[in-house]
């Protein structure tokens, strides 16, 4: 909680902190809802999230790519909510370190999202 105070306090409004107690009581209004926590990765625990007060319009991002869709997308997209994984944030992080190793700015095209997807 600490760590999340000071994030809000460096960023201001209308970031907050929230203690994790509270979670699914403060959900009702907002337009993206993000894990960055490992949980839902494979082998590990499914994130411990109620969608019930989530508007149907929040777009729910999900920073984990293995699985595609974790248990929390799953359950996002079943209520009608639009959900993105966390596969173009791997691969559009991985670009610029592909560019300074190797001097060559890479795409990413649908061929690399399939190539990538099929190691899953």
């Amino acid at each position: 909680m600490e760590r999340a105070q000071t994030i809000a306090r460096d960023y201001g409004p209308p970031v907050t902190a929230i203690p994790w107690e509270q979670r699914n009581d403060v959900i009702a209004d907002v337009a993206l809802l993000a894990n960055s926590t490992n949980q839902g990765m494979a082998g590990k625990p499914a994130l411990d999230v109620s969608l019930d007060k989530l508007a149907r319009h929040a777009i729910v991002g999900d920073l984990i790519y293995t699985p595609p869709e974790t248990p929390f997308l799953a359950a996002a997209r079943a209520r009608g909510n639009l959900t993105v994984n966390g596969l173009g944030l791997l691969l559009n992080q991985a670009r610029p370190a592909f560019n300074a190793w190797f001097g060559v700015m890479p795409e990413i095209s649908p061929e690399l999202i399939r190539a990538i997807e099929a190691t899953f």
